[in-house]
């Protein structure tokens, strides 16, 4: 006979926080959101810990460079995803590890015989004006000059003219060389009244574009997430068929902490994995099974469990094996996140931070396209255990290639703007809870929250009801 549980699997708005006492002291201001994201002794500290509780899912339309920057100036980690070569994946960590602060490599490049139609079709696709000129056309060639907008005007200018004829030429051009820092690029870029600076080597080659606002963004960024280095930290992907060749590739190329990326855990291919690099690396666990909103796990397998009840049900092991060891593991919280609410419940829950897919997915720095769609602008998301992804290593047991069936889907969320601003706005809301609460860390949270479950009249109850709304900013994230 099946074994059954008596409790249901209940899910994350099933339950509501009840507030506790708010001293002076206990003020959104005050509150530290940094938590361990790496396991630790008791007395001791993580090796690795997050500024902010949120870390982003290891999808093909969410986590690449571009994202994992911006989420570790805020101080948030991503995980590269790794439905990818190994070569592919390893440099897009290798990016992230070189990146320096205020120092952009140019995602915008032409070449001398470019014509002004490229420009604009390159202005149309980036989305900036700034274009490097170098003789190959890379990044990282000699630079022979710069096309901003200034530098051409659509009504009076063929489409076929060369970009040659009208760029800024590399010798009317300010540059500095490789060892400048951030501080002397800006007393530059001030002294010469420029809004570009390039960065060149000792043969010119173009290395890296300061930008005027960049540096004002820099110190914007209290949280930004650093090693010992001051490099940002980068999370990358594994699987349990490739790890013994992906594992020493993503080290080498700088990744400061991995992440199986599987459907499920109870597996014999995640034993060896964890056997193979466990030694090396500190632990934490992945909660979570068929919650994403693009994972159809639970429909199309029957199997899962609600992301609250998974939550409590970990949490409870963990502190029990920190009570009995001394040794702390800390819980990600992955799937299940509907609300910026939810945040803080997965929080009380017991979880130390949480893996988000869909809410990272809307924003500017993600993969995905943005497209209008009947009047709105959307980002493309998709499942990694959809026919697009193609990400056969996570879901077919053994290691069998390509996908038998789908379980996850092809689909569209609402653009939303900026990872920095909503980032904010959402943080916002948890800390303001979290002293509701009477909690200004999320260890004195994970002790000291009271939550009681809703029915489903109070759960109507507890949104806009019986009113005509004015505008629908109440909706899901």
């Amino acid at each position: 006979m099946a074994n059954y549980f008596d409790e249901p699997s209940r899910t994350f708005s099933e339950y509501l926080l009840i507030p506790g006492y708010t001293d002076e002291n206990c003020i959104p201001q005050n509150v530290s959101l940094k938590t361990p994201l790496t396991k630790f002794k008791r007395g001791d500290e993580p090796a690795i810990s997050l500024n902010i509780p949120l870390v982003s899912a290891i999808m093909q339309s969410v986590s690449n460079d571009t994202l994992a920057i911006a989420l570790a100036k805020e101080g948030g980690i991503s995980f590269i995803y790794g439905s990818q070569s190994i070569e592919d994946e390893a440099n897009m960590v290798r990016r992230v590890k070189s990146y320096k602060a205020g120092f952009v490599v140019s995602d915008s490049n032409l070449t001398p015989e470019s014509t002004l139609a490229d420009v604009l079709e390159l202005v149309e696709r980036k989305g900036h004006n700034t274009i490097a000129v170098t003789d190959d056309g890379s990044a990282c060639g000699k630079l022979l000059g710069i096309v901003t907008s200034r530098d051409y005007r659509i009504s009076r200018m063929s489409l076929d003219l060369k970009v040659k004829d009208f760029m800024t030429p590399r010798e009317r051009l300010v540059t500095a060389p490789k060892d400048t820092t951030l501080a002397e690029a800006n007393d530059i870029i001030w002294d010469h009244k420029l809004n570009t600076l390039p960065i060149v080597d000792d043969d010119d080659n173009l290395m890296y574009l300061i930008f005027r606002k960049d540096y004002d963004a820099h110190k914007a960024h209290p949280n930004e997430l650093l090693d010992s280095s001051k490099r940002y930290i980068v999370g990358a992907g594994i699987n349990t068929l490739d790890y013994e060749k992906r594992v020493p590739a993503l080290v080498e190329a700088g990744a400061d902490v991995l992440c199986i990326d599987s459907s499920e855990g109870y597996t014999v291919w995640q034993k060896r994995t964890l056997d193979f690099i466990r030694a090396k690396y500190g632990d934490k666990v992945k909660v979570g099974i068929g919650g994403g909103s693009i994972c159809i796990t639970r429909e199309t397998k029957g199997i899962g469990r609600g992301q609250a009840t998974a939550v409590i049900e970990v949490a409870k092991a963990r502190d029990e094996y920190f009570e009995k060891t001394g040794i702390y593991i800390p819980i990600c919280s992955d799937g299940g996140i509907v609300h910026d609410y939810h945040m803080t419940l997965a929080l009380a829950m017991g979880a130390d931070f949480l893996m988000l897919g869909r809410y990272f997915a809307r924003f500017d720095e993600s993969p995905g396209n943005k497209l209008n769609l009947n009047g709105n602008y959307v980002k493309e998301y998709w499942g990694e255990g959809s026919n697009r992804a193609r990400n056969w290593q996570r879901y077919d047991l053994g290691g069998k290639r390509g996908l038998s069936f789908e379980e996850g889907v092809d689909s569209y969320v609402p653009y939303a703007g900026s990872l920095k601003d909503n980032v904010q706005r959402s943080l916002h809301k948890v800390k303001s809870t979290m002293c509701n609460c009477g909690a200004i860390t999320l260890e004195q949270l994970h002790k000291c929250a009271k939550m009681t479950l809703v029915s489903a009249t109070s759960i109507v109850e507890g949104g806009a009801h019986d009113v005509i709304q004015k505008n629908t900013s109440h909706l899901p994230i």
